[in-house]
């Protein structure tokens, strides 16, 4: 698994307002932008994304319940009400996302720089974390559909194409998300009692 760019973000803001390298973060210029391809990422990443996301990494890193659909709901209500509070800050981000993706689509680079760090990925990998008994191929599914429900983009479909107020955005992707870890874990239970 790559580094995460969050390793780099305080090294990014020490860049951004023109400190220079941190010496704790022993890692190059180079590097840190590796993980920032252009420098208005690393600005949003920065100045808008980082700052939000502290409150949901405590959340992911404390988790100990063992009930699942527990630790989902808990990661959902935390990050929608932050995407929520943030939204303009996140759409922002959005739009830097895409805009790199097209710069290098239009000029046909097939090295697309990796511009989201994944967190959503790696958050989910903590939730699901207490699956132990479920097939690889059937968590893997699961937390792909999982991240569907989650992010700022899933907050723009609700709102701009469902025309959603907040709070029913809200409902509706804990709803979703709710009813794919019911599937799949019934699923789980049908193919272990089946000989």
């Amino acid at each position: 698994m790559a580094p995460s760019p969050v390793r780099y973000v305080p090294l990014a803001i020490k860049y951004n307002r023109g400190l220079g390298p941190s010496p704790g973060a022993h890692v190059s210029q180079a590097t840190a932008y590796r993980y920032f391809p252009t420098q208005e990422a690393l600005i949003v990443e920065v100045r808008d994304i980082a700052p939000g996301l502290v409150e949901v990494e405590k959340l992911v890193g404390s988790l100990t319940n063992e009930d699942v659909e527990r630790r989902l709901l808990l990661l959902l209500d935390t990050f929608g009400q932050i995407l929520l509070a943030e939204e303009a800050q996140f759409r922002t981000a959005l739009r830097v996302y895409q805009d790199i993706w097209l710069r290098s689509h239009r000029n046909n680079d097939n090295n697309t720089p990796d511009v989201r760090e994944g967190r959503r990925m790696r958050w989910l990998d903590k939730v699901l974390e207490p699956l132990h008994d479920l097939p690889e191929e059937q968590k893997r599914r699961l937390r792909a559909a999982l991240a569907l429900t989650m992010g700022i983009d899933s907050i723009a479909i609700m709102k701009d194409v469902c025309r959603l107020e907040d709070h029913e955005a809200l409902a509706v992707l804990r709803w979703a998300a709710t009813i794919l870890l019911h599937t799949v874990l019934e699923e789980g239970h049908a193919s272990a009692s089946t000989p």
